[in-house]
């Protein structure tokens, strides 16, 4: 039978901001979740409903998707059904002080009578979690001491536990989430109060040293250029690149959906056969709210929402060898482009922000994803064909020497280009800028830096 009085025990509720241990109701559906748990030492807390509260364990490794791995799970008190979605920061000096991240939450199946294999240790179950799926199966092999693993099922090794940074209901990092603890925020500045109406937290931390950007600049941006931005990527699924540290710190691509309340959601069968959520901008606050969760460079599929599987943006990357110059880059822009006019395709020019161009050709034709690729592949094949000593559309980097890459690889379902008007996480704070034909002769690939607009009222 489920029992809080050891969780209640443990806890003072006058320090800790967790909840107080009181038995739950139940659903017809079990829930689940784990935490990452960075106390006095870091691992994670897996909690699976029974009667009424959270049978829990703690993992030391987290969760491994390989079924070679035998991860060591401490069983420990249970907890309320209300700890489950708890995240924040535990004081030091109380019980488990440090800083809880939610890593995952939702459903269980048990494979076996759960009550029965509890009492015998040996549990099996199947998570149905926005990150964790398929089968797994715990052991006891000593007292409270049991291993934690996966079973063989087409969700393993998909996946590292390592790769996840962010907090799924939040999209903070731990770090974050201690950071909104310590620090009181102040008064809300005019600056701050014109970014949607979106608080944005930690608006002083230095995201580009030189020049400084900091994450407030960046909201500030995206506010400003939302008029011309949000046309050619809302109801687009959309991936981010995350760097929540700023310069110097971790970058993270992200493209999968979590919680927010300001994005559109798709959910897409895999290759696999299992379903995965994507989302996608609908408006100025999905916007902001993705700069607040330390999104800061954005990037579009070439279909919109409403027609997946008909893509109506081929995206040629000009990706040059780095001891070429302008002149022979901005050569092989006017040669796609000629190539695009022959075919009566109308063609659009943006800077990358790096070190080459962006052509892109808007598509009226309904074309499935393997034609439209097959296109664009037969496209740059006629300028590498005809100018072999210029162009090549090998990707492997030895076969670019002295040659331009012409990228057509973004044009796959799946594959994504960065948006018109995002910033770019480079060596400087660069933008994806569009820029007229005319001015291709003029602009560096990554002239336009998010200084310039700042200045603008």
């Amino acid at each position: 039978m489920g029992n809080l009085r050891k969780y209640n025990a443990k806890r003072d509720f006058s320090k800790t901001l967790e909840p107080k241990g009181k038995k739950g109701k139940g659903i017809k559906k079990l829930r689940f979740s784990v935490q990452h748990h960075l106390a006095r030492r870091d691992h994670y807390d897996l909690r699976l409903e029974w009667n009424g509260v959270l049978i829990s364990f703690a993992v030391p490794k987290g969760m491994s998707f390989s079924p070679k791995d035998r991860r060591l799970a401490v069983k420990v008190e249970d907890h309320p059904l209300s700890y489950r979605k708890f995240e924040g920061v535990i004081p030091k000096g109380e019980y488990g002080g440090g800083v809880v991240m939610l890593f995952d939450y939702g459903y269980y199946e048990p494979l076996k009578d759960f009550k029965e294999g509890l009492k015998k240790g040996n549990i099996k179950f199947i998570l149905k979690g926005k990150r964790l799926k398929g089968g797994w199966s715990l052991v006891r092999f000593q007292e409270d001491n049991w291993f934690l693993v996966k079973e063989k099922d087409e969700y393993q090794n998909t996946d590292d536990v390592n790769n996840y940074k962010t907090s799924v209901k939040t999209g903070r990092t731990m770090k974050e989430i201690l950071e909104n603890k310590r620090v009181s925020r102040p008064k809300t500045s005019r600056k701050e109060a014109i970014v949607c109406g979106i608080k944005i937290t930690n608006p002083d931390k230095v995201i580009f040293k030189n020049p400084k950007v900091t994450k407030l600049d960046i909201a500030i941006y995206y506010h400003k250029i939302a008029p011309k931005m949000l046309p050619l990527m809302e109801n687009r699924l959309i991936s981010t690149i995350r760097m929540p540290d700023g310069e110097g710190g971790e970058k993270f691509f992200k493209k999968h959906f979590d919680a927010n309340p300001y994005l559109g959601k798709v959910t897409i069968p895999s290759e696999k056969g299992h379903k995965e959520d994507y989302y996608y901008i609908k408006d100025e606050k999905g916007l902001i709210y993705e700069v607040q969760m330390n999104s800061f460079e954005f990037h579009i599929w070439g279909s919109k929402v409403a027609s997946l599987n008909h893509p109506d943006l081929m995206v040629f990357d000009l990706d040059p060898d780095k001891k070429l110059g302008l002149k022979q880059i901005r050569d092989g822009v006017k040669d796609i482009k000629k190539c695009l006019d022959e075919l009566n395709l109308k063609a659009f020019l943006k800077t990358s922000g790096g070190k080459g161009y962006h052509v892109i050709a808007k598509i009226n034709t309904r074309m499935s994803w393997a034609k439209f690729k097959k296109t664009s592949e037969q496209i740059v094949k006629v300028l590498e064909a005809k100018y072999p000593d210029k162009y090549t559309t090998n990707i492997r980097l030895e076969n670019r020497e002295g040659k331009i890459f012409l990228d057509y690889l973004r044009n796959g379902k799946g594959a994504t280009s960065v948006a018109p008007y995002s910033l770019r996480l480079k060596e400087k704070p660069s933008i994806s800028m569009p820029i007229s034909w005319a001015k291709l002769d003029k602009v560096k690939p990554d002239q336009f830096v998010i200084a310039d607009f700042l200045k603008k009222d």
